[in-house]
């Protein structure tokens, strides 16, 4: 009995059967056959390992949504290097809700060379190079994502020198937390005081002689310091060309929550406009000298995610590859047979064609000779 529900079995299973078998024996293989079968094959093998390559690669996906974070404070992770001396120079931050955040509050200003050692010129060209590719290929900073936290540190590395020469520059590092509203960063002659009506530097102490604002920006970002990123001013070194000379950075942040496989954080990019001018009261340029980072925070705030391929799609896209490719070369083969039995036909037809025979009185005749077996005479 169990015998026979087991036969029921399979040849239930036989009658499912949507891959019917064919006998070896009504199976024509030929050489363009092997050749097609070869063809596909490599085919087969360069698209799946071309597809593989791809399911393990990542690629960055961009959200969009208005940011309702507005009661938390906004980091500025500064490293500026002025060519004054630390005594002379003044930072601090005012913003339109009229709050003044001094540089007491986070920045250190130590005595450096303005000069760069060699070691330190190759960091910076090769930061500068780095920012040219940036503005070309936008493509690349999906891979800075990628790579933050894991890739080696931007900032400026140590002097390997250990120059004798006295310090004539000032570099101002550390971090201030601000409001999260427009504001504006300064850089300019005298330590700056409080006042009823704002604020004010004190200036008059120092010789106008002794002005000079080239500078040199190592680092400049805004938000969670994430080694590796590269901001847009990271590199910029200006030359001032007066001693009356103003800088001036017009920056738009935009809030970014970045996820990747490796780290979550939240950070904040931002794009920059450039303007430089010479203070002449006589010729009508006003203003004071120094350097200006005016900065405005989008309302938008960008998620961006990093995304993989699913497993799924990948074994689908497998099977598309594999199912296309034999269809297609099979129906290429069998278009290419058709074509050549059609000219191969014509061709013996043409060469088959009726003979003329002479016969005895003068008629000729269209029939084709009988064959006779040269066995026979």
């Amino acid at each position: 009995m169990r015998r026979l529900n087991r036969k029921k079995t399979l040849n239930l299973m036989k009658e499912l059967d949507a891959f019917p078998k064919v006998p070896e024996s009504y199976v024509e293989t030929s050489v363009s056959g092997g050749t097609v079968s070869l063809i596909a094959f490599t085919t087969i093998a360069f698209l799946t390992v071309m597809e593989f390559t791809v399911y393990r690669d990542t690629w960055m996906k961009y959200e969009y949504e208005v940011d309702k974070d507005f009661t938390s404070k906004l980091r500025i992770n500064i490293d500026i290097t002025v060519a004054m001396r630390c005594q002379y120079v003044g930072a601090d931050v005012l913003d339109l809700a009229e709050t003044m955040v001094a540089s007491a509050d986070g920045l250190i200003y130590e005595p450096v060379i303005f000069d760069l050692s060699p070691q330190q010129k190759e960091w910076q060209r090769m930061l500068q190079l780095i920012q040219s590719r940036l503005q070309e290929e936008h493509s690349l900073q999906d891979v800075i994502f990628k790579s933050a936290f894991k890739s080696a540190s931007t900032a400026l590395p140590p002097r390997e020198d250990n120059s004798l020469q006295s310090p004539d520059a000032c570099r101002i590092h550390g971090h201030l937390y601000v409001n999260k509203v427009a504001g504006n960063f300064h850089i300019t002659v005298g330590k700056a005081i409080p006042h009823p009506r704002g604020h004010a530097h004190l200036a008059a102490l120092v010789s106008h002689e002794s002005y000079n604002f080239s500078h040199r920006i190592d680092h400049l970002s805004f938000g969670e310091l994430i080694p590796g990123i590269i901001n847009p001013l990271d590199g910029t070194e200006k030359i001032a060309s007066d001693h009356n000379q103003m800088f001036q950075y017009f920056i738009t942040i935009v809030p970014t929550k970045l996820h990747t496989y490796k780290i979550s954080a939240e950070t904040h990019q931002f794009s920059v406009t450039e303007r430089e001018r010479v203070i002449n009261h006589a010729a009508g340029s006003h203003g004071v000298s120094g350097i200006f980072m005016k900065y405005d925070i989008s309302s938008l705030m960008v998620t961006v995610t990093e995304e993989h391929m699913p497993f799924w799609q990948f074994l689908v896209r497998l099977c598309g590859i594999i199912g296309g490719i034999f269809s297609t070369t099979g129906i290429l083969h069998g278009f290419g047979r058709f074509v050549a039995e059609v000219i191969f036909c014509r061709f013996r037809l043409g060469s088959s064609k009726s003979t003329s025979v002479p016969l005895p009185d003068g008629h000729t005749s269209n029939h084709l000779p009988l064959s006779t077996d040269n066995s026979t005479h």
